[in-house]
């Protein structure tokens, strides 16, 4: 092999857990189809992902590549830096590229740390190959690298489309601005061809689409795969507008759909339509959510709760309706609201003043509180102190699940009702249902604020650095002491530039010149 490539999912865990969570549903993939982008028979390329394994401290791995590709969420942003350091410790001459929506969202501040800030589309990194190490490493055809993915026995996943049809407020796609399309059905049947017979999960923003022509073709496709035994299901992620024709629910079931996941987000219909997300308003939520069920296809979801624009009583009401409501499944995941950079929300939030001072780009996990709220500081810092975990709620979870599994033990098959149980045991105590052979890992002292939470451990090189890589390990400031935007994001997210930004263009790969390798303060 001429060329080492190494592609490295980065991520810090929400929870501030030191290792991999390996039965986490469903993972990142985004490694997985950005190592398509190079030859087979002149790259040697090999794959890390952090949200299943853990941080990555393999000096050898992290010295061996003459190319390192980092990807991942906009909260991982300071965990690329982390790695790039280490690398470039370990190999002066590696070059490394970043993209993802960290990269998107902060593209200025990208390009003094990395030498290919990538802002498009994966496709993007074949231009990096070409032009860091020739054309000869570049694939032909850009193909997921599924053999070289984490291992799973049962479940697969692919991807049909890309982006999504409608612009929720706190979306990052809606602040990246990017265009819903789909691929080529071939391209479908050759991944799932690939994956073999398992539980295919298609990670799809939104499989349902604004082409309904499209979306009949893929489920026959799949209703095909699934009559003649080469799958054993699969499961989607669809908008609220999926369920306002009934027919739709008949022919996924018939196909061989077995769960469907829909952005439920809150039951308030102001809080709806506050984020543009009229689409979940059409058919009323836990109506929605019966009739999936009903159909004999399991319904997931999360709740978004924003203490920071509702008062604490109606949020806790919410859960309560829910925790009380045995004909519906319980939500994956209960999360604060995220003022995710760049988003319509994240707009709103600066200017209405909401975030709090001394917010970092790390603290922007759902977990911890980085807004203002409505009730006194000291309770909305208990409220999301207990969210992760129900606390005080346990028995009312533990109560749904007995009737749940009553109700539905007849319309459901077992591992649809084991699955809703594995929900219920992931919102009561997140920690145990994702990593349950990790129970006695150390973690850092938790506060839940944003201002005084302990930054990772991992923020502490766990080798020797030069001293020109210490700004590497600085977290990443969204707000400076008075809650107003820090000047470490002011380029890339300042509101006065917003509509600007949104037009000229960002270019989809940054080549930059070498001395973007250096530390910068």
């Amino acid at each position: 092999m001429g060329k080492r490539v190494l592609v490295v999912n980065a991520f810090f865990d929400e929870y501030r857990r030191t290792a991999g969570s390996p039965h986490r549903v469903p993972r990142a993939m985004g490694h997985v189809f950005l190592a398509g982008a190079f030859e087979r028979s002149t790259t040697e390329v090999r794959l890390y992902n952090e949200q299943y394994s853990g941080p990555l401290h393999d000096a050898a791995l992290l010295g061996s590549p003459d190319l390192l590709v980092l990807t991942g969420v906009t909260s991982s942003f300071d965990r690329m830096l982390h790695l790039a350091a280490y690398a470039r410790t370990l190999n002066p001459r590696v070059i490394v590229a970043a993209g993802g929506p960290a990269i998107r969202a902060l593209p200025r501040r990208a390009a003094r740390f990395f030498d290919y800030p990538c802002t498009g589309d994966i496709e993007a990194l074949q231009e990096v190959a070409r032009d860091a190490l020739g054309p000869a490493h570049v694939a032909e055809e850009m193909f997921p690298r599924f053999d070289l993915a984490d291992p799973h026995r049962l479940v697969a996943y692919v991807e049909s489309s890309r982006n999504c049809n409608f612009r929720c407020g706190f979306c990052s796609l809606t602040g990246e601005g990017g265009r819903y399309r789909h691929y080529e059905i071939d391209y479908l049947k050759r991944q799932i061809e690939a994956v073999g017979k398992k539980q295919i999960v298609l990670i799809d923003n939104n499989f349902y689409g604004n082409d309904r022509r499209f979306f009949l073709d893929r489920v026959a496709l799949l209703r095909d795969f699934y009559r003649s035994g080469r799958i054993d299901g699969w499961s989607a992620l669809v908008t609220g507008d999926f369920f306002a024709r009934r027919e739709n629910l008949d022919l996924v079931r018939e196909a061989g759909c077995q769960s469907l996941f829909s952005g439920v987000e809150s039951l308030d219909a102001e809080t709806l339509r506050a984020h543009n997300k009229r689409h979940s308003t059409v058919v009323p939520q836990l109506e929605m959510i019966r009739t999936c069920l009903e159909a004999g296809v399991l319904f997931s979801y999360g709740i978004m709760l924003d203490p920071s624009v509702r008062r604490l009583e109606k949020l806790r009401a919410e859960i309560g309706l829910l925790l009380d409501t045995p004909t519906i499944t319980l939500p994956a995941y209960f999360t604060l609201s995220i003022p995710l950079l760049g988003t319509p929300y994240f707009y709103d939030c600066l200017a209405q003043h909401r975030l709090l001072p001394h917010v970092r780009l790390r603290d922007l996990d759902g977990v911890t509180l980085a807004l203002r709220s409505l009730d006194r500081l000291e309770e909305a810092v208990g409220f999301a102190r207990d969210l992760p975990s129900l606390r005080g709620y346990r028995t009312r979870v533990l109560r749904h699940a007995v009737r749940f599994l009553r109700h539905y033990r007849r319309r459901l098959t077992p591992l649809q009702l084991f699955a809703a149980m594995v929900t219920s045991a992931l919102i009561s105590n997140e920690t145990f249902a994702s990593s349950p052979l990790r129970l006695r890992l150390r973690r850092p002292r938790r506060t839940y604020l944003a201002s005084t939470e302990e930054l990772d451990p991992l923020y502490r090189p766990f080798m020797r650095l030069p001293a020109r890589f210490e700004a590497y390990f600085r977290p990443t400031m969204v707000s400076d002491a008075h809650g107003a935007l820090h000047d470490d994001v002011a380029d890339d997210v300042d509101p006065d530039a917003r509509s600007e930004r949104r037009h000229f263009g960002i270019p989809s790969v940054a080549c930059g010149p070498s001395d973007n390798r250096r530390p910068t303060s």
